[in-house]
């Protein structure tokens, strides 16, 4: 989960942009001294959320754009991540609120639609 969270924030923060590539998997995995299966599923859970595209044999870039999901879906994901970040901030010490309330003004600095 850390693995993944750290390429997760590289991308939300735009220092890893669409069609950047990735390290290798065994580039990762040596470079933060894990296994390789560990690596392996940080890469495939991030494939699976759609922020990634492995290509076998060429690597891994970050998603053109992320995949379209149906409405139940979106909102399945929506409430997942709602209740993550609310846990994030709360065990950090930080109020939830104001967190988002930074959420929306980074999101708009960098101009995603609301």
């Amino acid at each position: 989960m850390q693995i993944r969270d750290q390429f997760l924030r590289a991308i939300g923060s735009g220092q890893l942009r669409p069609g950047d590539q990735l390290p290798t998997m065994r580039q990762v995995a040596v470079e933060l001294k894990v296994d390789l299966n560990t690596a392996r599923r940080a890469f495939d859970a991030l494939e699976d959320m759609g922020a990634v595209v492995i290509v076998r044999a060429r690597g891994t870039y970050v998603a053109e754009r992320p995949p379209r999901i149906d409405a139940g879906k979106q909102l399945q994901k929506i409430e997942g991540l709602a209740h993550q970040f609310v846990a994030l901030a709360t065990a950090a010490g930080l109020n939830p609120i104001d967190v988002a309330r930074e959420t929306i003004r980074i999101a708009k600095v960098r101009g995603e639609k609301q």
